[in-house]
C-alpha cells in the first residue's frame, strides 16, 4: 500500500446555512480505531440529511465527524485493531456516521460491504445510506409482503428508486407519487406499476382506484405533514405507515379514529443515531438478501449526476431545486 499523507482535503461547514457554507478545508488524515477501517473516498453520496445538517438542523450524533457525508466507496487503505472482515485494498461501500465528504473517511468495519463488479464506484458511493434505509423502514419496519401494494411518496429520489426496485424484485406492488411527467415516466421505467402527479391529481383517490378500494398495504413517507393524515385515507386495512423525513413539515393534524378503524400502525426511523451493533445488523441483513440482486445486476442506483468534491455546494443547490431523479454523489 502507499504510504499515507499526513492532510487531506475536506469539505467542511463554516457555519449554518445555503450551499455556499460548503467550503473546501484541509485536515488531518485520521486513525482507525478499535472495529474501524480507513477508507481512501473514491465516491460519496449526497442525501437530504447533509442538508439539513449544513443548514444548522441535524447536528452529528456524539463521537462522530462535524463533516457531512453519510455515504461512500472507495479503497481500504489502514485497518484498526480487531477488524477482520476487510483486508487492505478491498473496494468497499459503507454508511457513515458523517465525514464522507473527504478524500479519507473512517468506517465501521461491520457496516462496510464488498463492492460487487456489477457496480461502478460512483454508484457504489450512491448506495450504502440510501438501501439501509429502504430496507430496514419498507421491509423490516414496513414487513412489506409479496403482493402487497408499496406507496411511496417522492418515487424519484434516491430512496424512491431504490424502493421501487426492491419492492419489484420482491414481488409486491408499487405506486409512487412524483412532481412531474419526466420522474413519473422514469418511476414507470424502473417497474412502478402506477405513478401519480400530485401537483394534478389526489393521490388517495388514485391509490384506492388502482387497488380496487383496499388501499396501500404500505407506505414509504418523508413528505409528513398534512400528508400525513392523507395518508391513514390511503391506506388499506391493517396497513403500516413508515416515516423516514418531514419535508413537508414535522407536526401534523390527523384524525386518530382512522387509524383505530383500520387497525393501522404508523411508525418510523432514522438511521444516523442507531447503534453500531443495529446497523451492522442491518448490513448483515442486507448482504444476505440484496447482496445477490447487486450482483446480478437486478438491483442498481439510478444516478442523477456527479461532482467533484470541492463542488459540493454545487451539488447541494441541485438536490435543493428538487429536479434531480435518483441520486447525486461526490467523486473523489
Amino acid at each position: 500500500m502507499e504510504k499515507l499523507p499526513a492532510q487531506m482535503t475536506v469539505v467542511g461547514i463554516s457555519k449554518p446555512g445555503g450551499p455556499e457554507v460548503l467550503v473546501p478545508q484541509t485536515r488531518a488524515v485520521p486513525s482507525p480505531g478499535p472495529g474501524e477501517i480507513l477508507v481512501k473516498v473514491m465516491a460519496a453520496g449526497v442525501n437530504r440529511p447533509d442538508v439539513a445538517q449544513r443548514s444548522g438542523a441535524y447536528p452529528p450524533p456524539p463521537g462522530a465527524s462535524d463533516l457531512p457525508g453519510l455515504e461512500i466507496a472507495g479503497e481500504v487503505v489502514a485497518l484498526g485493531t480487531g477488524s477482520a472482515k476487510h483486508k487492505l485494498g478491498d473496494k468497499v461501500m459503507s454508511l457513515v456516521a458523517g465525514g464522507g465528504y473527504a478524500q479519507y473517511c473512517i468506517a465501521q468495519d461491520a457496516q462496510a460491504m464488498a463492492v460487487p463488479p456489477t457496480l461502478s464506484m460512483q454508484e457504489a458511493g450512491a448506495i450504502p445510506e440510501t438501501l439501509m434505509t429502504v430496507w430496514h423502514n419498507v421491509f423490516e419496519r414496513g414487513a412489506l409482503k409479496p403482493g402487497e401494494t408499496l406507496l411511496i411518496h417522492g418515487g424519484s429520489s434516491g430512496i424512491g428508486t431504490m424502493a421501487i426496485q426492491l419492492a419489484k424484485a420482491f414481488g409486491s406492488k408499487v405506486i409512487v407519487t412524483v412532481g412531474s411527467k419526466d420522474k413519473a415516466d422514469a418511476c414507470l421505467r424502473l417497474g412502478a406499476d402506477r405513478a401519480i402527479n400530485y401537483r394534478t391529481e389526489d393521490f388517495v383517490a388514485e391509490v384506492k382506484t388502482s387497488t380496487d378500494g383496499a388501499g396501500a398495504n404500505v407506505i414509504l413517507d418523508m413528505v409528513g405533514g398534512d400528508y400525513i393524515d392523507r395518508n391513514y385515507d390511503a391506506a388499506a386495512i391493517d396497513g403500516r405507515v413508515v416515516q423516514i423525513a418531514t419535508l413537508g413539515g414535522p407536526k401534523a393534524t390527523v384524525t386518530i379514529a382512522k387509524l383505530m378503524v383500520k387497525r393501522l400502525h404508523h411508525t418510523g426511523s432514522t438511521l444516523r443515531p442507531r447503534s453500531n451493533a443495529d446497523k451492522a445488523a442491518m448490513v448483515a441483513a442486507i448482504e444476505a438478501r440484496v447482496m445477490p440482486l447487486l450482483r446480478e445486476g437486478r438491483i442498481k442506483p439510478v444516478m442523477d449526476s456527479s461532482f467533484v468534491l470541492e463542488k459540493a455546494a454545487d451539488a447541494h443547490r441541485r438536490m435543493e431545486t428538487s429536479e434531480h431523479i435518483g441520486k447525486i454523489v461526490l467523486t473523489v
